[in-house]
């Protein structure tokens, strides 16, 4: 895909949805964290329905703390890994109130020394929370960007560091919401709906497979 075609499409992306955000729902830097955590593996549906009586309950740092692992885990059960997440979250919880005050810093290293908090995590964190123009590369992104021929790429990483060098400066904070948003309900794992694609004509996906039809 040349530069042309990356612009065009991230500006029919944004016509489509100019305001893209993540569908857990939230309302603090420390609540984000926290529900990216616990997404790992897991549906933004669920966590949101977890996160529902989680939240209102233990809505800072030294709150979830208080809970205690067997407290939180009653919370969030319903959720794939649940013990384990519990512990992360526990210690995490434990990591900001006696380190940074119990606030959520908005800087990576210290988001990925943060059990439970890998690479994908903190740009999640750094994006929609703080602002930055970072993109946290998941198995939609990986998939939509490799398929398109967006950016190519081996690894997560690889995808992550040729998006922040190819995708145009106004589109790169809102570039990974787009394509996980597409991902997720368009450009799906098994059977990807190009029927109804904006892209059709700008993915290569599309353009390898129409003639075997």
């Amino acid at each position: 895909m040349d530069p042309a075609q990356r612009a065009e499409l991230f500006r029919r992306l944004q016509a489509a949805n100019p305001e893209p955000t993540t569908e857990l729902h939230y309302e603090t830097p420390f609540q984000l964290l926290i529900a990216v955590i616990l997404s790992a593996q897991a549906t933004d549906v669920g966590v949101n329905k977890a996160t529902a009586r989680l939240f209102p309950v233990a809505s800072t740092p030294e709150k979830m703390l208080a809970l205690g692992e067997e407290g939180l885990m009653e919370y969030v059960k319903t959720i794939n890994l649940f013990r384990t997440k519990a512990r992360n979250v526990i210690a995490t919880c434990r990591i900001l109130v006696e380190s940074h005050g119990g606030q959520v810093p908005a800087e990576r290293e210290a988001l990925e020394a943060l059990p439970g908090v890998g690479r994908k995590t903190a740009n999640v964190v750094l994006n929609t929370a703080f602002g930055q123009p970072v993109i946290a590369v998941d198995t939609h992104i990986f998939r939509v960007a490799n398929r398109t021929g967006l950016a190519p790429g081996k690894n997560p990483l690889e995808v992550e560091l040729k998006l922040l060098e190819t995708t145009p400066p106004e589109y790169r904070h809102d570039a990974h919401h787009w394509l996980i948003l597409h991902g997720r309900y368009v450009c799906k794992a098994k059977r990807p709906e190009c029927e109804r694609c904006i892209l059709t004509d700008l993915c290569d996906y599309f353009q390898t497979v129409q003639p075997l039809k």
